[in-house]
């Protein structure tokens, strides 16, 4: 790995931090292989510059521009790789995207990784969000705000209202053959009894959040969706002890208010509107229990089972393979047995009643809860790669090598300096060298190459904030984590000495993150 030529000439990475070489010494020379003179003083576009070459003569593919030459650019930035919103980061599940670096960075393929929830009724799924873009708003929203308990927002998603109007006018049917006398007020009880039993997820999910906020882990949001609520926790648990826990209380916490129903049914009479809602709620939360202890990714029991085999073997990843495995078992499980059993009369009714619509219903039903747990059993599959991956990021191999000019140098004059020692980037310092601020990539780019002469370097720059100073030594998702807090397209890179390292592209972090994603374990 290169280390830094000094706060006068800074070393910086490359766009492969493959090239790199643990031990390297300094590169402070200009005549340096790797200084590629630009005869024509143009800057950083992209096909004006010779590749730079490392320490040994190879073609790293470095050019004073990369973050600019992507035809999927869209922003200032230049960032590119095909950007999605991430997001999300999920309850304690390995699945639970990181996200991604400032500017606009690439999220985990969708599908939730972001698909997510699969937990019906609630529990600790990876929220639909994310890893969200880095530049993260203050409210990461996600459908109506309907509160802040305990500091964490609590979104109702849109998806919600339609599950709720289905709740209605399912239960409402059976309220007219139990209690036919309410007639069209049926309907109100129904929406009630919807009601409840989300606020009965929310209890379920806030169990998953008091337990994240417990072991120290930051809970994004709280989200109540079509089938059911996910606690988007950002960090995975660092035990396997910890990662039962905060999968366990989600389910128990069902049991309990079940418990809780049933004992408040006992002074109630039955037959009555209270003895039927109650009822109903004690039921829906021992089946919300009962699914998420289905011990597959990405239920709560999965990511109990994928602590049990973390324990045995000492690694997450492999408890993250046996648990989304034995997920999409379940998945098939699903499809293939919940339409058998409601034919069979196993889940209640007479099999005769049952036929035609109710058929079609139960098996889209099926194919939907199948897809879901499928969909969230391949994320955490990914997920955890990616997160095997992320130790790769490392801020010292993605820097680029930087040349300090002052305030009222030319553009022009700037890039030439930049271009004889092959420097990729420009850090406007004071007279006593202390760094100012950062030449926009993207405001090079826009200036064409007759006006350099004119255009001083600070008309370009954006002033350095605390935030957008960045420790070399940073790497994996501690780096993601310090860039989404400040959302810039250019960082500062210093060593802990304070002297000036390079600088960091967000978009070359975006493309390092891409490239993980997509490297196989």
């Amino acid at each position: 790995m290169d280390e830094s030529g000094g706060s006068g000439q800074p070393r910086s990475g490359n766009d492969r931090a493959t090239d790199r070489h643990e031990g390297q010494p300094p590169r402070t020379d200009p005549s340096h292989p790797e200084a590629t003179p630009d005869t024509t003083g143009s800057g950083p576009a992209p096909e004006e510059q010779a590749p730079a070459e490392d320490a040994h003569g190879r073609d790293t593919g470095a050019k004073p521009s990369d973050a600019s030459d992507s035809s999927d650019s869209s922003d200032s930035s230049g960032s590119s790789d095909g950007s999605v919103s991430p997001g999300v980061s999920g309850t304690p599940d390995p699945s639970g995207t990181p996200d991604p670096p400032a500017g606009r960075a690439p999220a985990a393929p969708r599908g939730r990784t972001e698909a997510s929830s699969g937990n019906t009724g609630g529990g600790a799924g990876t929220g639909a969000g994310g890893p969200r873009g880095p530049r993260r708003p203050k409210d990461p929203g996600g459908g109506l705000l309907m509160g802040r308990p305990f500091g964490v927002p609590v979104y109702v998603a849109p998806s919600w209202f339609l599950v709720a109007a289905l709740i209605t006018w399912v239960f409402g049917g059976q309220l007219d053959r139990v209690l036919p006398e309410l007639g069209a007020a049926r309907y109100l009880v129904s929406l009630f009894f919807a009601v409840a039993f989300y606020a009965s997820v929310l209890v379920h999910e806030l169990a998953h959040t008091v337990a994240a906020l417990r072991f120290k882990l930051p809970v994004r949001r709280i989200q109540l969706q079509f089938f059911g609520g996910v606690s988007e926790i950002e960090k995975e648990a660092e035990t396997p002890g910890r990662e039962f826990v905060l999968a366990f209380v989600g389910p128990l916490l069902s049991l309990v208010l079940a418990g809780v129903f049933y004992l408040a049914m006992s002074p109630v009479e039955p037959g009555t509107v209270p003895g039927v809602l109650l009822a109903g709620l004690m039921i829906s939360n021992l089946i919300v229990a009962a699914f998420n202890l289905l011990p597959g990714l990405p239920l709560d029991g999965g990511r109990m089972l994928r602590a049990v085999v973390w324990k045995i073997t000492g690694t997450p990843m492999s408890g993250t393979v046996a648990a989304a495995w034995v997920g999409r078992a379940l998945a098939i499980a699903v499809l293939i047995g919940l339409p058998l059993l409601t034919q069979t009369g196993a889940l209640g009714g007479d099999p005769e009643d049952i036929g035609g619509m109710d058929t079609v219903t139960d098996a889209l039903l099926a194919a939907i809860l199948a897809a879901i747990i499928w969909t969230g059993a391949g994320n955490s599959l990914r997920m955890a790669r990616l997160r095997e991956h992320l130790p790769e990021l490392r801020a010292r191999a993605l820097t680029r090598r930087a040349v300090p000019v002052e305030t009222d140098t030319p553009l022009s004059e700037a890039l030439r300096r930049a271009n004889e020692v092959g420097a990729r980037a420009l850090v406007v310092v004071d007279a006593e060298g202390e760094p100012l601020s950062l030449v926009r990539e993207a405001a090079i780019v826009g200036v064409p190459e007759h006006r350099r002469p004119w255009v001083a370097v600070s008309g370009l720059a954006q002033d350095l904030t605390e935030g957008m100073r960045v420790s070399a030594e940073l790497s994996g998702e501690e780096l993601l984590d310090v860039l989404r807090a400040t959302p810039a397209t250019e960082y500062l890179v210093v060593e802990d000495t304070g002297a000036i390292y390079g600088v960091l592209s967000a978009a070359d972090v975006e493309r390092a993150f891409v490239r993980a994603m997509a490297r196989p374990s």
